[in-house]
């Protein structure tokens, strides 16, 4: 029997939307009657999303989302998948469908930055004058991005504005380009900056994910691979070459496998080898390793006694290799 085609649909629109908890209600009905497994977000600024469905699932609910006059014109980014990359359906309401904590919020349908398309974008940011600012998270950009890009020294989108204030100096006086996932981001970010006083700001339209199925751009200058909210966790993105700049959390040798802590309370996200994840029971600390809710000591039904054989296993080989150097 052949495996059922899926497609995985990423999109988003500020409009306005008034009484979002109404909206949420039917929409995530609708969500679970078409079949559709995902995350959407929604407030009065407008939708978030991203979903998994079949071909006839996710034809429907671009229709449906399509129908109301104030999406009629959203643009939706497709992948293609064997399966759903969701396990459930959210629908909820968020107060801003993207934080970036100000004060005084941005509305991109009043104040953004320059949109560039991928090709645009791929020879404005081999200009010397120009800076490219990765505007993600610091694990998205360990396993992927643009060649000479900025990595800014943060955990959360929210802390993006502190940190260009912290280190304005570089890029006064520079054109600023921006990226990101699918563009929302940039959409606020670069009319930040433009309020900021930056006079000459560029964005990524689309995205990364556009930028990599762009007949031109192709993916170029893009090292490694791009990290997605889902279970792919990753995807690739340069059609032309593939260079990995990931690096094990364990051992620093080259990868782009990513997984999350397996203690729930950090739950953080670290590259590593499979190798490695079983030998350091996908921990990422010592701490994370005795947490007595670590989920890799559950899920592999591990005894007490090959726990701390494996323990024994780590240490020891900690010492071998701290003798050796």
């Amino acid at each position: 029997m052949e495996k059922e085609t899926y497609r995985i649909l990423l999109f988003y629109k500020y409009v306005p939307v008034k009484n979002p908890e109404a909206f949420v209600a039917e929409h995530l009905k609708r969500c679970k009657e078409i079949g559709l497994k995902g995350r959407i977000f929604v407030g009065e600024e407008g939708i978030n999303g991203t979903c998994s469905g079949t071909i006839e699932q996710t034809d429907a609910y671009e229709a449906m989302l399509r129908s109301d006059e104030r999406f009629s014109d959203i643009v939706f980014k497709i992948d293609e998948s064997e399966g759903h990359v969701f396990k459930k359906m959210h629908v909820r309401v968020r107060d801003q469908i993207v934080n970036l904590s100000l004060e005084d919020d941005i509305n991109p349908n009043e104040l953004t930055g320059n949109y560039l398309s991928p090709e645009e974008f791929l020879k404005e940011m081999q200009d010397e004058d120009t800076v490219v600012i990765d505007a993600r998270n610091d694990y998205e950009f360990d396993v992927g991005h643009f060649r000479g890009a900025i990595r800014p020294d943060i955990a959360n989108f929210r802390e993006l504005p502190e940190w260009i204030r912290e280190n304005k100096e570089q890029f006064e006086g520079k054109k600023i380009l921006t990226y990101c996932t699918g563009g929302i981001r940039c959409e606020k970010f670069s009319g930040w900056l433009v309020r900021e006083g930056f006079e000459d700001v560029g964005q990524l339209h689309g995205g990364i994910v556009s930028y990599g199925k762009d007949p031109v751009a192709q993916g170029q200058l893009w090292d490694g691979q791009c990290y997605v909210f889902d279970e792919r966790l990753v995807v690739p993105v340069n059609q032309t070459e593939h260079v990995i700049v990931g690096r094990d959390h364990f051992d620093g040798e080259p990868c782009e496998r990513y997984v999350n802590c397996a203690n729930p309370i950090c739950n953080a996200q670290i590259i590593c080898s499979e190798e490695n994840e079983h030998f350091y029971m996908r921990s990422c600390t010592d701490e994370c390793r005795v947490h007595p809710r670590n989920r890799y000591f559950i899920e592999h039904e591990m005894t007490v006694e090959q726990y701390d054989e494996r323990m024994a296993a780590i240490e020891k080989f900690r010492n071998e290799t701290y003798v050796s150097q």
